[in-house]
Parts: structure tokens; sequence; C-alpha cells
């Protein structure tokens, strides 16, 4: 479950409810109250009394969360696609990453071939991928199929090791 449809569930419980699952959400954004307030233009004073109780969300008020967690999660189809062999794919720790004050999610289509890395990138933007990322062998078909920016992995220090390791196999 997602966190903005935790924070849904959750304003249909309780007051109660809402108060702890959205301060667990802030917490796993990686932000302080202060700084949640500050992205989402809720005025400080108001997040603290919904936070603490002494004030219950309005409508408004509610969906600027909902909004402002979208924004930092990068959920509703906000994520980068990365399109890889599955090798390079299980390197990558980080499943979101914090670019500037936006929380971007990451989402991984495995490919062995240039036919799967075109047929993945498709799939992606149909998922609704913000941007894509893959392989130089690909990335010129695929920015000709697709309507979203794609990146180019430049792998230049695997690349220098992998002569390497050719170099010593044929000495």
């Amino acid at each position: 479950m997602s966190n903005v449809e935790r924070v849904m569930k959750a304003s249909f419980q309780s007051d109660e409810s809402l108060r702890d699952t959205l301060k667990e959400v802030i917490g796993e954004l990686g932000l302080s109250a202060r700084e949640f307030s500050r992205v989402s233009e809720i005025p400080q004073s108001t997040l603290y009394k919904i936070l603490s109780g002494h004030r219950e969300p309005n409508i408004t008020t509610l969906r600027q969360i909902v909004r402002t967690i979208r924004q930092l999660e990068g959920s509703g189809g906000d994520f980068i696609a990365i399109i890889a062999a599955r090798p390079v794919l299980d390197k990558i720790s980080e499943k979101k990453m914090r670019i500037g004050e936006r929380m971007l999610t990451l989402r991984e289509y495995s490919a062995t071939n240039i036919e799967e890395a075109i047929i993945a990138a498709v799939r992606a933007e149909r998922d609704g991928a913000s941007a894509l990322v893959c392989a130089p062998i690909v990335s010129p078909t695929v920015e000709k199929l697709l309507g979203i920016p794609v990146a180019t992995i430049i792998p230049q220090e695997s690349v220098i090791r992998a002569i390497e390791v050719a170099a010593r196999k044929i000495e």
C-alpha cells in the first residue's frame, strides 16, 4: 500500500489514525514536520495542530497533504524507469532517490537484449514513467519512440575494468 493510500485510509478511520499515519509517512519521507510544511505550503501551525490532535484537517488541507506526498514520493506515475540487465539492476540499492526537494521512485525493467530493452522502454512509458535511463546501444532508438526524456548510461569505470579483465584473459 502506498503512503498516499495509507493516509487516505487512515483519514476515513479516525483522526487518531490519520495523525499517527501522517507522522509515520512524514518520517519515512525523511522530513521533519517543518520541512513538510514548507514543501506542502501548509502553514506550520496548521500542520502541528493536526499532528498533535488539536485540529482536524479540512478537505483542502487533506488534498494538499496527499498532493505533497505524491510529489515527494514520485507516485502516480512519477518515476524514473531504469532498463538494464539483471546483474546491473541488482547493484542498484536505492529504490527512491532525492533530487533537490523531490523524492523520485526508481523502477527497474530487466532486459537481456536490444529487442527486450525497446519493449521495456515502451512498457515503462505506458506504466507512466516520467523519464527513462538505458544503455547507449538502445537509447537512440528509444528516444525516437518515446515522448519522455531518455538518459544514457555511460559506464566509464566498468568499461575500463572489463578491458582489464579481457587483457588478463589474453595473456
